[in-house]
């Protein structure tokens, strides 16, 4: 592929707004420009987005409980809700800003606590992100290419995993695509209020997941200063305005936080020193990268090996990686159709958006010595899914220049090896699979190949077929992602896969699926490793551990909750998730000692004696999480000093399989 290729047309806009339509005609008819068939397509892919993204949605119950108590403890408490706390007696946050859960809160406090409520906001951003999605790309490329942009992302298995799923992940990619949105009208006529809104989108980006939100900042920003209209120097006022509202959408809550005198708030759950601040720099920030995070459960290469190949891993690959490769040699592609073009040229910007994205967040990815998951990769699913859709559309465009064809042929015959590989990994999963893609695969390419000599309807079916050929694998992993229910902390997209967390003996993020290898877990694993029920709620007895929330019991449930108005938290558990199952199944707050690690230092072991002496914690229940003594990585150890004070002063007994302290009863001592 040359730069002397004919840089494709611009899909058509009109030059003035005609006359609005009404009624339902023009909901099926869409823009005047655009093809009888875009709209109604586009609803149809909505449409089998929602369906995909709602189809049997409660069947995961709380799915990850840690947030799901914070929804809960938000939905009883404003101050647990503007802060993000793990219960309504606000003794900790959960260990990332609040915005995902201020969204699902105000879901429960409208329609009721139940993970109906909790997870429906969820799918509704994954609807809505491929709607933006499509519509960005749409201005520039076309129906076909925003189609297809939107039908990759949503195909993904972890986009089909995290849009059902109540992690921050969600709200966190909805706001990215706004911003490529926002920064793509601001290229078009290089108006400052569009830049400002991109910040503003990245902003609360920021207060969804912190500092992974700014990175598709370089993308956005390189492309506005290479092809915005204005002058240089406008430019850079412009980028600099964008900046401020970036820094103030998101810093004023920081602000807010930082000048709350720490009595009058809970604990900020992930820092070590109580500060907002530390949490987003040090455990959430540049910890993630250089695997240097104070009271983490190990990093430094215990989550995956980190370099180039992370990405199409055991771990990483069946998430995200299907139509990764056909990226790479996309965006190579059309940088190269477009590198003469004007400097202005939005078909060169519109890579330079969505590729950046690609580009940076892979290799921040990929690289990171810290903590690392692989449904974290569901931020590339937008831009794996923009850069498919325009890359494929400028190609066929230019199909019949040979060195266009070519390539594209190039870019099936790779995607559709790539994905026999890939479902190679889970041989037991619809094996008749991977040689069907192959045989359809491959042919479709050669015809791909020489369509400048075919008909155009077999051109049009050859082509078909590799559409449908490249997104079989990841649209199977997608029906079996939405059919499995998924809980925990580390939910899996897709089949067991062999050598990967989530295969055998390891925590896949399916019922159960807790315990079993862990970086920093002690041998054996975790105690506990339970889920709770289809419905949300408890199934029995067992002690929760690091991942996966406690089950709880009959008994233990009418223990927890009698007289539970005479206490501020009727019971402690070291461990966010051991403490969420209690909150959850009893509907009262429990205390997370140590926080989601248990080795934050909340409470001491002073502040602790002292809650138990004035009567406000009726039980401390053992077992749980690591504990601040067990792969915690420099934190505090509080929590393991409070278990061994309990456990030396109080008489146990045992409820549902649990060992319980009551800690207004008598003391051993």
């Amino acid at each position: 592929m040359t730069s002397t290729l004919p840089v494709p047309p611009i899909a058509a806009r009109p030059t003035a707004n005609p006359a609005p339509r009404r009624g339902p005609a023009a909901l099926l008819r869409g823009r005047p420009d655009d093809p009888a068939w875009a709209r109604p397509a586009l609803l149809a892919l909505l449409a089998a987005t929602a369906v995909l993204y709602l189809w049997g949605l409660g069947a995961s119950g709380w799915a990850n409980a840690f947030y799901s108590a914070a929804v809960q403890a938000g939905s009883q408490s404003w101050t647990a809700f503007f802060f993000g706390s793990s219960d309504a007696a606000n003794s900790i946050t959960v260990d990332k800003t609040p915005a995902s859960l201020w969204v699902m809160a105000l879901s429960a406090r409208v329609f009721g606590v139940n993970a109906w409520n909790i997870l429906v906001p969820q799918a509704v951003m994954g609807v809505a992100t491929v709607a933006v999605v499509f519509a960005t790309v749409r201005r520039w490329y076309g129906p076909a290419a925003g189609l297809l942009a939107g039908a990759v992302l949503a195909s993904t298995p972890v986009a089909a995993l995290m849009f059902r799923f109540n992690n921050p992940d969600a709200l966190l990619v909805l706001l990215m695509a706004v911003a490529a949105y926002a920064t793509v009208r601001a290229i078009e006529r290089g108006q400052t209020a569009w830049l400002v809104a991109a910040g503003t989108a990245i902003g609360f980006g920021f207060l969804a997941k912190m500092l992974q939100a700014l990175l598709i900042v370089p993308a956005l920003w390189l492309a506005y200063l290479v092809a915005g209209p204005p002058g240089l120097g406008r430019r850079l006022v412009q980028l600099l305005a964008a900046g401020a509202a970036m820094v103030v959408s998101a810093g004023w809550y920081i602000l807010v936080v930082e000048l709350v005198p720490a009595s009058m708030r809970p604990y900020i759950g992930g820092s070590q020193g109580n500060s907002i601040l530390e949490l987003a720099l040090g455990y959430n920030g540049l910890g993630r990268l250089n695997g240097e995070e104070t009271g983490s459960v190990g990093g430094g290469g215990g989550w995956g090996t980190p370099g180039w190949a992370r990405m199409f891993d055991a771990e990483q690959g069946g998430q995200i990686a299907w139509l990764l490769p056909a990226a790479v040699l996309l965006l190579a592609a059309g940088l190269a159709v477009t590198a003469r073009a004007p400097r202005t040229d939005r078909a060169r910007a519109g890579f330079l958006v969505w590729g950046g994205w690609l580009v940076v967040t892979a290799a921040v990815f990929s690289l990171m010595q810290g903590i690392f998951h692989a449904y974290y990769t569901v931020a590339l699913a937008p831009a794996v899914g923009a850069v498919v859709g325009m890359g494929a559309v400028t190609l066929w465009r230019l199909r019949r220049h040979p060195a266009a064809s070519l390539a594209l042929a190039g870019v099936v015959a790779v995607s559709a090896v790539w994905a026999f590989v890939l479902l190679g990994r889970s041989a037991e999963f619809v094996p008749w699979l991977r040689w069907t893609v192959l045989a359809a695969g491959l042919p479709a390419a050669a015809a791909i190949a020489v369509t400048s000599r075919l008909r155009a309807r077999v051109a049009a079916l050859a082509a078909a077929v590799a559409l449908g050929s490249v997104l079989a694998g990841p649209a199977a992993y997608a029906v079996d992602t939405a059919a499995t229910p998924h809980t925990g902390s580390i939910p899996s997209a897709g089949p067991q896969v062999a050598g990967g967390r989530g295969g055998p003996g390891g925590p896949g993020g399916r019922p159960g699926g807790g315990r079993g290898t862990f970086p920093g877990a002690p041998p054996g694993g975790l105690p506990g490793g339970g889920a709770p029920g289809r419905d949300g709620r408890a199934g029995g007895g067992g002690m929760g551990g690091l991942l996966d929330a406690a089950t709880v019991g009959d008994r233990m449930r009418a223990l927890l909750t009698a007289e539970a108005g005479s206490y501020t938290w009727v019971a402690a558990a070291v461990g966010s998730q051991n403490a969420s199952g209690y909150q959850l199944a009893t509907g009262e707050p429990v205390m997370a000692v140590g926080g989601f690690n248990g080795s934050d230092p909340s409470p001491t072991l002073a502040q602790f004696q002292r809650y138990v002496a004035e009567g406000r914690i009726h039980y401390f229940i053992g077992g749980g999480g690591a504990g601040g003594g067990r792969g915690a990585s420099g934190g505090s150890s509080a929590a393991a000093q409070i278990a061994a004070w309990v456990s030396a002063t109080f008489t146990p007994q045992t409820v549902d399989g649990v060992t319980v302290y009551d800690l207004t009863a008598a003391t051993t001592a």
